[in-house]
C-alpha cells in the first residue's frame, strides 16, 4: 500500500459516518495525509448505491472513500463495538454521524472513548446537533436545507422552493466537522485534552443566510426567491447569449459596472441617478436586467466571454460537466485526477481543495472494496492474528472482502 503524505501526516482519523456528510468529512482529512479507517457494514455504506455504477462498483465511492482504509466490522455485535474501542486509543479523531445517543448505548460515546484516550477529538455530524429539542429527529441534507431557510430562498418566484442537484449540505457541514477537529486537534496540542466537534447540517445551512438574519433582526424583512439574480447586487445575474447559452455577469461595484458599460457601448450608464451607484443599481435591478440581457443576447457565448474579459467583467457561460472535462484551468490546476482502479480502471475524480505551497494535499488511491483492508488493518494495528480475524470473520464480527481469499474459502465451507 502506498502511503499518503501532507500536513496530516501522522494524525489517525477512525470514521464511522456513513451517506454523505461523515464521509466527506474524512475524505477532506484523507486528502491531506491523515490515515483514515473506516468502518462499513458488511453490504456497503449506503454512498456506494447513491451514484452511477460501472460494472456494480460505484464511481462516488471511488472518490469520496479515496485514500482511506476500508474495514468493515458490526457494531451491532459486542465483539464489533470491542475491536472499534481498541482501534479508537490509538486515534486522534473519531469522526462520526449517527443519530444523537447512538454510540452512548453502545458504549462508544466520547465520555467512553476518551476515558482511555484522553487527548481524542470526536466529530458528531447530525442533522439538529447533539443537543437542543430536535436532537433526535432524523435528518439529512435536504432536510437541514429545508428547516435552515436556505432552501426558501432557492429557485424562481413563481415556482415551489427548488434545490442544488448536489449534496450541498452534507459536504458543507462535513467541512465544518473537518475544520472544527483541526481546532481542536490545536487545543489538544496545548493541553493534552481532546474534546468534542458538534456540526449540525442545519446550522451549516443556514450558516450561509448570514445577510437575511440581521436584515430581519432589524427591518423584519422576509427574503424569498429571485432566480438567478443575487439581491442587492445588481448586475449579478445570468444573460442569455445568441447562441442559446447563459453568462453570468457580476459587476455590482462601481468600477467593474463602468467597465461593463464601456464595454456595451453605454458610457451613458455611467454616473446616472439610475444607474450610478450600487444602491441605485439594486433598486432598479430589474430594468437593469433587462438592458444588459438585450443587449448580450446579440451576441454568442463565446464572444461575450471575450470581451468581458478584455474588460476585466467577472463573467462567464455556465458550464456542464462535459466544459469542465475540456477546460484547461481545471486541468491545470490538478483538478482532474486520474486513479487508477483495479475493477474501474482509470477513473476521474476531483482535485485537492485548498492548494498548500510547502505541505499539499495528494491523492494515492480511490475508494476500495467493502472490507479489503479489514484483516491488514485488524492484524496490523491491533495485533490479531489470522486464526482470529477468521473466527471474527465467521461469526459475522468482521467482514474482509469478497476479494480475500479466506472469504471465498469460507463461503465454501458447509
Amino acid at each position: 500500500m502506498t502511503e499518503s503524505s501532507g500536513p496530516l501526516q501522522g494524525v489517525r482519523v477512525l470514521e464511522l459516518g456513513s451517506s454523505v456528510a461523515g464521509p466527506f468529512c474524512g475524505r477532506l482529512l484523507a486528502d491531506f495525509g491523515a490515515e483514515v479507517i473506516k468502518v462499513e457494514v458488511d453490504t456497503g455504506d449506503a454512498v456506494r448505491n447513491m451514484s452511477k455504477r460501472v460494472e456494480g462498483r460505484s464511481l462516488y465511492a471511488a472518490s469520496i472513500f479515496r485514500n482511506k482504509k476500508l474495514i468493515s466490522i458490526n457494531l451491532r455485535t459486542d465483539a464489533g463495538r470491542a475491536l472499534v474501542k481498541d482501534i479508537s486509543r490509538s486515534c486522534d479523531i473519531v469522526v462520526e454521524n449517527f443519530r444523537p445517543g447512538t454510540l452512548e448505548k453502545w458504549g462508544l460515546g466520547y465520555g467512553d472513548l476518551s476515558a482511555a484516550n484522553p487527548g481524542l477529538v470526536m466529530v458528531h455530524i447530525s442533522g439538529f446537533g447533539q443537543t437542543g429539542p430536535y436532537r433526535e429527529r432524523a435528518g439529512y441534507g435536504a432536510i437541514g436545507d429545508a428547516i435552515s431557510g436556505l432552501r426558501h430562498l432557492t429557485g424562481e418566484p413563481d415556482r415551489p422552493p427548488s434545490r442544488i442537484a448536489a449534496s450541498v449540505v452534507d459536504e458543507v457541514t462535513g467541512l465544518y466537522g473537518a475544520f472544527g477537529a483541526m481546532m481542536a486537534l490545536r487545543v489538544r496540542d496545548l493541553t493534552g485534552k481532546g474534546q468534542e466537534v458538534d456540526s449540525a447540517l442545519y446550522e451549516a445551512a443556514f450558516s450561509l443566510i448570514e445577510p437575511h438574519v440581521p436584515a430581519y433582526s432589524k427591518l423584519g424583512i422576509v427574503p424569498t426567491r429571485v432566480g438567478s439574480r443575487l439581491p442587492d447586487s445588481a448586475p449579478n445575474n445570468l444573460y442569455p447569449s445568441k447562441d442559446g447559452h447563459y453568462v453570468h455577469i457580476t459587476a455590482m461595484g462601481d468600477s467593474v459596472f463602468n467597465r461593463l458599460a464601456q464595454a456595451m457601448g453605454r458610457a451613458d450608464l455611467i454616473g446616472g441617478v439610475s444607474y450610478g451607484n450600487q444602491q441605485a443599481r439594486a433598486e432598479n435591478e430589474a430594468e437593469l436586467d433587462k438592458l444588459i440581457g438585450a443587449w448580450t443576447a446579440t451576441h454568442d457565448a463565446a464572444e461575450l466571454e471575450a470581451l468581458l474579459e478584455r474588460n476585466a467583467v467577472p463573467a462567464v457561460r455556465i458550464y456542464d460537466i462535459a466544459d469542465i472535462f475540456k477546460d484547461p484551468h481545471f486541468q491545470a490546476r490538478e483538478m482532474l485526477v486520474k486513479l487508477h482502479d483495479p475493477g474501474l480502471g482509470e477513473v476521474t475524480v476531483p482535485g485537492v481543495v485548498p492548494k498548500l505551497s510547502a505541505t499539499p494535499g495528494k491523492l494515492v488511491f480511490p475508494g476500495r472494496s467493502v472490507g479489503e483492508d479489514t484483516e491488514a488493518v485488524l492484524s496490523g494495528l491491533l495485533g490479531l492474528t489470522r486464526d482470529q480475524i477468521d473466527g471474527l470473520s465467521r461469526d459475522k464480527v468482521v467482514y474482509c472482502g469478497a476479494a480475500s481469499p479466506r472469504h471465498a474459502q469460507m463461503e465454501a465451507q458447509p
